[in-house]
C-alpha cells in the first residue's frame, strides 16, 4: 500500500489489525476511573507542510504516560517515505533522507497496537490526527476512536476556566514553547516528532497535577 492508493475510489475493506483495534472499544472507560489509573499516549508528527489534504507525515514520535508518570521505556518513533518535501518544511524538521523507513501498512498496524484504547494527547492535536487518519483510511479505519486531549485546550481551560475565549489572550501564549517556558520545562530537542512528544508529555503531566489541584480527579471530569 503506497501514497498513491489514497486517491483511488475503491471501497477499502478493513485490515485485520483494524478490526482488532476496533474491538478494544466495545467497553467504554468508566467516568469515575481516577486520573492516576488512566493511560495516555502523547504523540507528534513532523510533516511536509500544513495542508492536511496535500501534505504527508515525514516522522512520527510518541511516548506513554500513566497517571503522573512518563513511561520512558515505552516510546515509539518512526520515519515514513513522504513523496513530497519542500524547503520550508525541511528547515523546520531537518529530515531529508532517513536511514530506515516504515512502510505505511507497518506504521498503521504498529500505531494501532501501540495506542490501543489509551487517551491520545497532543498539542494542536487536530492537525496530527488529520494526518494520521489520512493514512488509516487506506486500511479501512475512518478515524481513531480513542478519547482525545489537546494540551493547548486543556491549559486554557485550567488556567482560565471553561468559558474563556482564547481570542482575548496574547498571541502565542498557548504555543508549546510558551507553555513549556511557563511550566519550567526545558525546550530540548524541539521540532522533532519524538522530542516534541516528550515535551508535550512533560506538559501534560504538569497539567494533570494542576487539574487535580482544581478538583478534577477522574476520567469524566478530565474530559469535561
Amino acid at each position: 500500500m503506497g501514497w498513491l492508493d489514497f486517491f483511488t475510489g475503491k471501497k477499502i475493506s478493513k485490515s485485520p489489525f483494524v478490526k482488532e483495534y476496533e474491538a478494544l472499544f466495545e467497553k467504554k472507560t468508566p467516568k469515575l476511573r481516577p486520573i492516576s489509573q488512566l493511560k495516555f499516549v502523547v504523540l507528534d508528527t513532523e510533516t511536509t507542510g500544513l495542508d492536511t489534504k496535500k501534505d504527508y507525515i515525514v516522522s512520527f514520535g510518541a511516548i506513554k504516560l500513566k497517571g503522573y508518570s512518563i513511561q520512558i521505556q515505552e516510546t515509539f518513533e518512526t520515519y515514513l517515505d513522504a513523496p513530497i518535501q519542500n524547503t520550508n518544511s525541511v528547515k523546520v524538521h531537518e529530515i531529508l533522507y532517513p536511514i530506515e523507513i516504515s512502510p505505511l501498512k507497518d506504521f498503521a498496524s504498529d500505531l494501532l497496537r501501540y495506542v490501543g484504547s489509551d487517551i491520545i494527547v497532543g498539542h494542536h492535536i487536530g492537525f496530527d490526527l488529520a494526518m494520521i487518519n489520512k493514512i488509516l483510511k487506506s486500511f479501512g479505519l475512518k478515524e481513531l476512536l480513542n478519547p482525545m486531549i489537546d494540551t493547548k485546550a486543556l491549559a486554557i481551560r485550567l488556567e482560565n476556566g471553561p468559558h474563556y475565549d482564547p481570542r482575548m489572550g496574547k498571541r502565542g501564549e498557548y504555543s508549546l514553547d510558551s507553555l513549556c517556558e511557563r511550566y519550567g520545562i526545558p525546550l530540548d530537542d524541539r521540532h522533532t516528532a519524538a522530542g516534541d512528544a516528550f515535551l508535550t508529555a512533560q506538559l501534560m503531566m504538569k497539567l494533570l497535577k494542576l487539574a487535580e489541584q482544581k478538583g478534577i480527579k477522574n476520567f469524566g471530569e478530565l474530559m469535561g
